[in-house]
């Protein structure tokens, strides 16, 4: 049998931080595709904006390869919470590397936004005063605001994410690169009707931290009272997925 060589821990954060930037930049960069104007997909549909994050988190996967490629911190806890052997073959699971995992997904996912901003940027400029406009490419918010009924969309959304990756592969990339993609497709489709289906803490909160630090013409707040929401039903949604997954699978 062979030996599981140790990963770094410098190693899963250049993994994770990869991986979750090019998530970001692919993902955010379908919404501005979509929503901002003078670009060749301006006026398409949530069809489009639902593939282009699933092809988004398929490439993010092959990227984060080396450390599971979780891109998610509510991946990351729920493996916590399910008691998992290890993040990753090679991985334990400790204090430093939970760290490890949590801060590299932030710096990935505002780095990534950044970049998106970078290749949007005659775009943002051309939006002028539609700040609703800008801040839909980074960061989610409900077509119907109900705080409550917000989170529990997030809640519901996020387990199906890591319940399926838990019980049939592990971590995102022992399920699969195009496997994941398809979940997050569906789950789009399906479920990301109400809030834009945030489900991972560090894609919405890097990329609205990078909203409100960018020079961007027009825009409005970074709508700071909802961004709760996006962080703490993906982290509530992921937890219950691990322990679930523990008890059941």
């Amino acid at each position: 049998m062979n030996e599981v060589t140790e990963v770094a821990l410098s190693t899963v954060f250049m993994s994770e931080a990869f991986g979750t930037a090019v998530l970001v930049l692919l993902g955010c960069g379908v919404v501005a595709n979509v929503v901002l104007p003078r670009t060749k997909g301006n006026g398409a549909d949530w069809l489009l904006i639902s593939f282009g994050w699933g092809f988004a988190v398929f490439a993010g996967v092959y990227v984060g390869h080396a450390s599971g490629a979780h891109l998610n911190p509510a991946v990351t806890l729920g493996m916590l919470a399910g008691q998992e052997p290890q993040y990753a073959p090679g991985v334990a699971i400790t204090a430093a590397s939970t760290v490890v995992y949590l801060v590299a997904q932030m710096v990935g996912a505002f780095v990534g936004a950044v970049v998106c901003w970078l290749a949007y940027k005659k775009h943002f400029d051309a939006a002028g005063h539609d700040g609703v406009a800008t801040l839909d490419v980074f960061a989610t918010g409900p077509e119907i605001r109900s705080y409550g009924w917000n989170f529990v969309t997030e809640v519901i959304a996020t387990f199906v994410l890591v319940y399926v990756i838990l019980v049939f592969g592990e971590t995102p990339s022992q399920l699969g690169p195009l496997a994941v993609g398809v979940l997050v497709v569906a789950i789009g489709m399906s479920l990301g009707g109400p809030t834009g289906y945030a489900i991972n803490p560090a894609r919405d909160l890097g990329p609205r931290l990078a909203h409100a630090l960018l020079p961007i013409p027009g825009k409005l707040s970074s709508n700071w009272s909802y961004s709760w929401v996006p962080v703490l039903g993906p982290v509530v949604g992921g937890v219950l997925a691990g322990v679930a997954a523990h008890l059941i699978g």
